[in-house]
């Protein structure tokens, strides 16, 4: 189960990175027991793992001028097939495809990454545009 864009992932999203905020949706789905890569003994679950992550990273992208819009525990599948596979939810607004990139690759992101792959067993991260940014793109064609 994927945690990380591939090659080819970071290059469209890169390429189609609107101009000015960055949403985020991310779909988590949470390890049953965290597993560090390290190999370091842990009791965490893989939530408790993530959160230690998502309060760090939640102070990073807040001095970087973004917010965490909404996020909460997925609950019950309304609409779709199958089983609900996804343990909590959320939208992030970044200030720029800039500060995400520096964020990601700054040393107090890889610091505290350590958690997020320790915690998660898959994630979807989904960019979206805003109703301006969707009409941009629109006329723009």
């Amino acid at each position: 189960m994927a945690t990380t864009p591939t090659p080819s992932q970071q290059q469209m999203f890169a390429e189609r990175a609107p101009d000015g905020s960055i949403f985020m949706l991310n779909l988590l789905k949470f390890r049953d027991q965290a597993r560090y890569a390290d190999g370091r003994k842990t009791d965490l679950t893989g939530a408790q793992a993530y959160a230690l992550y998502g309060a760090a990273v939640g102070k990073i992208i807040h001095e970087l001028g973004g917010r965490i819009v909404w996020g909460g525990a997925a609950n019950v599948l309304v609409i779709g097939d199958g089983d609900l596979q996804w343990d909590q939810v959320a939208i992030v607004e970044y200030p720029s495809m800039a500060a995400f990139a520096g964020m990601t690759a700054s040393d107090a992101y890889q610091e505290i990454h350590v958690h997020r792959d320790a915690g998660l067993e898959h994630q979807l991260l989904i960019n979206c545009l805003s109703a301006e940014q969707a009409q941009a793109l629109a006329g723009a064609r």
